[in-house]
């Protein structure tokens, strides 16, 4: 059975608007799945934080995609490690761009595993 990814209607405000559903917090999309991602910043984003996605692995996702908060950063290197070691590809940019991003790149079918601080 196909999955759907969720959509991105909008964020700001401490949270996302998620296929229609506000969602308090940073968010963490794996497999299409949506959950509540206990991240407030960048210094928190660690292998530990992103088990999820380390978890999915190569066949669920093809690359993860991070937003960093309100203006972009280099995530911590244990974690560009981690993720190219487990054959992940990494974005990462200020979460309001990764957010629209997130939308174009699933309306194309992409494996695609977003976490996003939120802003």
């Amino acid at each position: 059975m196909a999955r759907s990814a969720p959509t991105i209607d909008s964020y700001g405000g401490g949270g996302f608007r998620l296929s229609g559903d506000w969602h308090q917090g940073s968010l963490l999309i794996v497999a299409d799945e949506p959950r509540a991602w206990a991240v407030n910043s960048l210094a928190e984003v660690s292998r530990e934080t992103l088990a999820p996605v380390f978890e999915a692995g190569r066949a669920e996702v093809e690359f993860l995609l991070l937003g960093v908060g309100a203006a972009n950063a280099l995530p911590p290197k244990e974690v560009r490690q981690g993720l190219l070691a487990a054959g992940i590809g990494l974005e990462f940019m200020d979460t309001a761009a990764a957010a629209r991003l997130y939308n174009v790149l699933t309306s194309e079918g992409r494996r695609v595993a977003a976490a996003l601080i939120a802003i």
